[in-house]
């Protein structure tokens, strides 16, 4: 399991004593909008201010989004993508190549840089915040839950979350997903294998390297709205720039096969 170095020992404390996220729970039908809806926020933020947020979203059907600077043609089987009807995407953020669908619980940060000096780098940050979801997350099931690689959540040596950040000067979305109850064969038909790998997954298939964390979306979900404070509501729209960014970005092929 990674270690905290102290500065982040330290933090830890100040920002669980010190600061409330505000919970937003939004409904979209569509991946692109869902998708839209995080990089939304973060320009929002980062343009008018405001508290730090949560939010949840689960997909209503399968979905491959692509990190940011991904090449689809070494990370997606796209013939299969298109047999299947299944559409793929392109994410604001870095991190790697997934598939979304029922079963997958998304978690959405947007945090404010400047609330504690651990928040300042994506490294630091990275490493506090993979931390607090471990730990709240432990008392959910057997077995042990570690944080791997860069930004993985295991159970045992499988990874059931992978994470992702995106950076702006005063605020930063990091954003993952929860594996619950996801087809992970559908994965391995999906996606090719990863050319950048951690060296815990030993050149694993998807198959034998993930696994669903076995507890339920409602129970993970009141975890980790715990661990943030995140009790009270936002009514927080930024339903223009959603918009905007599906047209521009999220439906964009120009965008997506960049």
């Amino acid at each position: 399991m990674s270690a905290l170095p102290p500065n982040v020992q330290h933090s830890e404390y100040s920002i669980k004593s010190g600061i409330a996220l505000q919970y937003l729970d939004t409904v979209f039908t569509s991946p692109a909008h869902q998708l839209a809806a995080d990089e939304a926020l973060l320009l929002q933020r980062e343009r008018e201010g405001g508290e730090p947020v949560l939010r949840f979203w689960e997909p209503a059907a399968p979905f491959v989004v692509l990190g940011n600077s991904d090449d689809p043609g070494r990370n997606v089987n796209i013939e299969e993508c298109r047999k299947r009807r299944i559409p793929v995407f392109r994410r604001s953020s870095g991190g790697g190549t997934v598939v979304q669908g029922p079963g997958c619980l998304n978690i959405s940060l947007i945090l404010r840089t400047a609330d504690d000096p651990v928040l300042a780098t994506a490294g630091d940050s990275n490493t506090f915040i993979m931390n607090r979801h471990a730990s709240a997350l432990r008392p959910l099931v057997e077995g042990e839950i570690a944080v791997q690689g860069f930004s993985d959540l295991t159970l045992g040596q499988r990874k059931f979350s992978g994470n992702a950040q995106r950076r702006l000067q005063h605020y930063f979305l990091f954003h993952g997903c929860f594996l619950l109850a996801m087809q992970l064969s559908l994965i391995e038909e999906l996606l090719l294998p990863p050319p950048k790998q951690p060296t815990y997954r030993q050149q694993r298939s998807h198959r034998d390297f993930l696994c669903n964390l076995p507890a339920p979306a409602a129970t993970v979900r009141a975890a980790l709205q715990s661990a943030w404070n995140a009790h009270h509501r936002t009514t927080v729209d930024p339903g223009d720039d959603i918009e905007r960014l599906v047209r521009e970005k999220y439906l964009n092929p120009a965008w997506t096969f960049k």
